[in-house]
């Protein structure tokens, strides 16, 4: 068993050693609720670097990021439980839900059927529409959507977006700034002016790698030749391999210019998100694909 290294200031959540992710920005440790009886996964946030006044401003973003997250209650979205800042050690601490680990690594050596990702899709759309529709007309858009921030469970195939720590609350009619992962950015993404329509766009990447198991624009050597490719509006490659007719067309789909880009709800209603055999929207069950998913991994 990991020993303590750190308490919240409650002394309800106890931090262990083990890391279960780490990041740029962000370290994800493996936690234990003492009220519960339960694993959480404790996310740390380092504010380094710049004046005390640059400080305080990414304090506040971080915060308000955070307290953005905590707002959030959908079945299908990382839960974030509890949050506060070490003054000390300049550090934002939040505790989010755990996971079995994230979709990436659990399709990595699987074949998935097109029953399951139907399933794990609209799980994913339904939580992006909860997304989209939040704060009235200014949604709330992730803009880091992959594969590595879709976490599952892997004992009931249930899925969450985790990782919004880099979405943001539209506070004018687009939002301003651009971040996220090259390979699954929308065109419009890199033009700093863009609309919720960008997680479709990030959807649809998803969807490409889970069904060839192939990162989207591997035949680009870095992020130039990328950007190339995305601004031209040249799909991956990966896509031509595509032997699935219906999902190329419906991942095609999610590729379009932003104009012609249906919404998650669109998509929810596509015929290839509907039930088959009188399935429910009830997740399958990972067991019948092959068992665990790999190391634990905690959203948020």
């Amino acid at each position: 068993m990991n020993s303590i290294v750190e308490h919240d200031p409650e002394n309800r959540y106890q931090r262990t050693a083990e890391k279960l992710g780490e990041g740029s920005f962000k370290i994800v440790y493996k936690a234990f609720d003492s009220e519960l009886g339960k694993e959480v996964a404790w996310n740390q946030v380092k504010i380094s670097g710049g004046s005390k006044d640059s400080k305080e401003d990414k304090l506040n973003k971080i915060l308000e990021e955070v307290k953005t997250l905590q707002s959030l209650k959908h079945q299908h979205i990382i839960e974030c439980y509890h949050s506060w800042v070490n003054q000390e050690t300049e550090q934002v601490n939040f505790i989010t839900e755990l996971m079995s680990g994230t979709l990436k690594s659990f399709v990595e050596n699987r074949k998935v059927s097109v029953k399951a990702t139907r399933n794990w899709s609209r799980q994913i759309l339904q939580a992006l529409h909860y997304l989209h529709s939040q704060v009235g007309d200014k949604p709330i858009i992730h803009r880091d959507l992959k594969c590595d921030n879709i976490f599952i469970n892997s004992h009931n195939g249930e899925v969450k977006l985790g990782d919004l720590g880099l979405s943001t609350t539209m506070v004018e009619t687009h939002a301003q700034s651009v971040i996220g992962t090259p390979e699954f950015m929308a065109p419009e993404l890199f033009d700093e002016k863009y609309t919720e329509k960008v997680d479709i766009y990030a959807f649809g990447m998803c969807l490409l790698e889970i069904f060839t198991h192939e990162y989207p624009y591997s035949e680009c050597c870095n992020a130039a030749q990328v950007y190339k490719k995305v601004m031209r509006g040249e799909p991956p490659r990966s896509l031509e391999r595509m032997e699935n007719v219906a999902v190329k067309h419906f991942i095609e789909d999610c590729l379009r210019k932003e104009d012609e880009r249906p919404s998650a709800e669109a998509l929810l209603e596509h015929p290839l998100m509907q039930d088959v055999d009188g399935e429910s929207g009830t997740p399958p069950s990972a067991g019948g694909m092959g068992g665990g998913g790999g190391g634990s991994v905690g959203g948020g």
